[in-house]
């Protein structure tokens, strides 16, 4: 089929323009794009300027492509007039799968009209587009593009197509998003909740039992990340890090040693049931460990960190290059 290089897509309609949404937004304004956004929500706008406005210093400071511009972005009032005219499409609406279906099935149409080469990306937190493409009648441009949160500071996408995908469709949407500065992972198979979420999903999950037994409080088990395993993470993830951990052996000495660990009780993957005390233990534990500081000052906060972790890092990386 025809296909422009990802280098020439100049427009990206975001549909949804909640958290998600308006963090894509500003990462596609950083880097120079034109965004044509829709959203239902009455204040839609007023929401859309302040996630940009609140990301603006963070990308700034990670450096802005030629062109970059917080005010190239305009709303439109039907979803399909937003992505009329663009050449990449990020849908970021909330995660209800009928609402999926219908939305996806309307930009699969948009996006045909637009372009023979307009891929429809899907922020999804866990549906496997298999189950979102349903109600399409040409699902083939459909995949999932899912980002971290923030997605316009953190740099992995994971990308991955539904039965009906077609090849092409995926290759582009990993070809525009590492062009754009992503970090991309093409996986090989739908898995529901991906990668990231289901290992982010697996800590959590414990974190609530450790919780709900009385065996930690929610600052306890946040120190235990930040000032442990956490330091680490940004360098090696957890499989490298195993393979440290075995010394001269590597991970075939860690495995053989620590293996039968395994067996031992240290994790219940099952949720736990969410009570009312549960809950109630959680929020009064996220109020402890924010301080009382507002939110916006926690995200400022947590933004400077990254973007000094990501910088350390690259620094890191780059003066072990030049000794090797």
């Amino acid at each position: 089929m025809p296909e422009r290089p990802v280098s020439e897509i100049r427009t990206v309609a975001c549909i949804g323009a909640g958290v998600i949404g308006a963090g894509w937004a500003a990462y596609f304004l950083a880097r120079g794009l034109r965004v044509r956004a829709w959203d239902p929500a009455p204040d839609a706008e007023d929401k859309l300027r302040r996630v940009i406005d609140a990301a603006w210093p963070a990308l700034t400071e990670l450096g802005l492509a030629d062109g970059a511009d917080p005010h190239a972005i305009a709303l439109f009032p039907t979803a399909a007039e937003a992505v009329s005219g663009s050449g990449f499409v990020q849908e970021s609406a909330p995660e209800d799968l009928d609402l999926k279906r219908a939305l996806l099935a309307e930009l699969a149409d948009a996006a045909a009209a637009a372009g023979p080469d307009v891929v429809v990306a899907s922020s999804t937190s866990g549906y496997p587009m298999t189950d979102m493409a349903t109600d399409a009648t040409d699902p083939s441009r459909l995949v999932v593009g899912h980002p971290f949160n923030p997605p316009y500071l953190i740099p992995l996408v994971e990308v991955v197509g539904g039965e009906q995908t077609a090849a092409w469709a995926t290759a582009r949407a990993a070809a525009f998003y590492r062009h754009i500065g992503k970090s991309v992972i093409e996986m090989d198979q739908e898995l529901p909740g991906f990668i990231a979420n289901r290992l982010q999903e697996a800590i959590w999950r414990e974190a609530l039992h450790m919780v709900a037994a009385g065996e930690a409080t929610p600052e306890e088990i946040d120190r235990s990340i930040t000032d442990g395993p956490g330091l680490r993470w940004p360098v090696h993830g957890p499989c490298l890090t195993f393979h440290l951990a075995g010394g001269e052996g590597g991970m075939a000495h860690m495995l053989d040693h620590f293996g039968p660990s395994l067996q031992s009780p240290w994790t219940r993957l099952e949720a736990p049931e969410l009570t009312r005390e549960l809950r109630d233990d959680m929020v009064a534990g996220a109020e402890v460990s924010a301080g009382g500081r507002p939110m916006a000052e926690l995200v400022a906060e947590r933004d400077r960190a990254v973007i000094a972790v990501r910088r350390a890092v690259q620094e890191a990386r780059a003066a072990g290059a030049g000794h090797s």
